[in-house]
């Protein structure tokens, strides 16, 4: 397998973490506000100078408060740019995340083949909670989706202006990046998964669809140390045990934990916290 020059990666699409000590991750959160907001405050008892963190995708989806978690997370990023210890913006990462991918998708809804059919795989794939926190209902969804283009345009331009009533939100969403990477290039942070046959800039959506290719890593990947993924779609929970990859899903947003862990350079677990 070629492998990519990380500095040759597109900024934009994937980022890079510096001066890290330590690298946070925590996994996917699908709407679990008032988890995500006890995780903080754990969290910010333990953040230390040199500390760097990475949400790992996912903060839409399940049943779960939308909005509020959204909310959450631009609250933390302010709180820990504050400090102390003293942060920089790019010392935050949010990746996109699966629901995020859709949601994205859904805002282009009007230029897809087929709108019904993929509002149909969208509802059944947990976005009809974020359809209604901004503003519709899921059935609503489904009959747009049947209408001429027109329609549907006018339908996701109404989407577009209900997020932009909640400040920060299309920021946020607007500057996901796919994947992440400390600089020494020890330690990858990816969403659900990767194929490992694929250099990074070749992954396309394999980042969101896991093509259960992740538990086949036996070796290390581009020379990466370990491949940290925050969402596991076979949901067999948190795995930190494996020599070349870790899963921090606790199953947060379908009846399980939200979790943060804490690697050190060489991949090595510190901390973790569990909510």
């Amino acid at each position: 397998m070629m492998q990519t020059a990380l500095s040759e990666l597109n900024p934009d699409r994937f980022a890079t973490i510096k001066g890290a000590n330590r690298v946070w991750a925590i996994g996917a959160i699908h709407g679990a506000a008032d988890k995500l907001r006890a995780l903080h405050q754990h969290l910010f008892d333990r953040f230390a100078e040199g500390d760097r963190l990475v949400y790992l995708g996912n903060y839409m989806g399940a049943k779960g408060d939308i909005i509020a978690t959204l909310n959450e997370l631009l609250r933390a990023r302010r709180r820990l740019l504050a400090g102390p210890p003293p942060l920089n913006p790019e010392d935050i990462v949010f990746l996109r995340g699966a629901q995020e991918e859709m949601w994205n998708k859904l805002l282009q809804l009007q230029f897809a083949p087929s709108p019904a059919e993929i509002i149909d795989w969208m509802l059944d794939h947990g976005m009809d909670s974020t359809i209604e926190a901004y503003g519709t209902k899921a059935h609503v969804a489904r009959n747009i989706a049947r209408e001429v283009t027109m329609a549907i345009t006018h339908w996701t331009n109404g989407l577009r202006q209900n997020m932009q009533t909640h400040p920060g939100h299309r920021e946020l969403l607007m500057h996901l990046r796919r994947a992440a990477f400390t600089r020494d290039g020890q330690l990858l942070f990816v969403h659900a998964s990767i194929d490992p046959t694929r250099t990074l800039d070749q992954q396309a959506d394999r980042f969101w669809w896991d093509n259960g290719q992740f538990e086949d890593i036996r070796t290390p990947y581009q020379n990466f140390r370990k491949v940290i993924r925050g969402y596991d779609h076979g949901c067999h929970g948190l795995q930190l045990n494996n020599a070349y990859t870790a899963t921090i899903d606790g199953g947060c947003g379908r009846g399980g934990s939200l979790n943060a862990v804490c690697f050190g350079k060489d991949g090595e677990i510190l901390d973790q916290i569990t909510t």
